[in-house]
């Protein structure tokens, strides 16, 4: 009976480690024509990540103009409703179909928002809020040369 049992756990420990890799580390991804991963998605799914991304894009926009303008509580704002605050609003049947490193770099951007934000309202130098800013363009960047968004196709009948 002892020995069943020690399959059994072993089977189970098998399946939740496999669960979670498919869940935490690989996702829903393909290989894409142009050499990118392509994540696949619903459409619905597929709009909520391209909502967050032109936020980040819009805020980019809005903090350039900041730092022109010495605007350092609109760069604060501008930064800082696109930091972390903003990473809680993804269901986690998304997060299961994202990869590990598109995660790693979605936190990295939120983060790097937030110290930017923290930079605008603590020492308000705009050189170093556009050096931050330089920097946290890169996760932008490596991002959209590694991935791509696709939809889940649907099967014919």
């Amino acid at each position: 009976m002892c020995k069943f049992c020690w399959i059994l756990s072993t089977l189970l420990l098998m399946a939740i480690g496999t669960m979670a890799y498919l869940f935490v580390v690989k996702g829903s991804v393909a290989a894409s024509d142009d050499g990118r991963t392509a994540v696949i998605l619903s459409a619905g799914e597929r709009d909520l990540v391209l909502t967050e991304m032109r936020g980040f894009l819009e805020s980019v926009q809005a903090i350039t103009m900041g730092v022109v303008n010495k605007d350092m509580k609109g760069i604060y704002e501008n930064a800082h409703k696109v930091g972390m605050v903003n990473a809680g609003d993804v269901p986690a049947s998304l997060m299961g179909k994202l990869p590990l490193e598109f995660k790693k770099l979605g936190m990295a951007t939120h983060k790097a928002f937030d110290e930017l934000a923290l930079e605008a309202q603590d020492i308000g130098d705009p050189q170093i809020v556009l050096s931050k800013l330089g920097k946290l363009m890169n996760n932008c960047t490596t991002c959209h040369a590694a991935y791509k968004l696709d939809t889940e196709r649907t099967k014919e009948r």
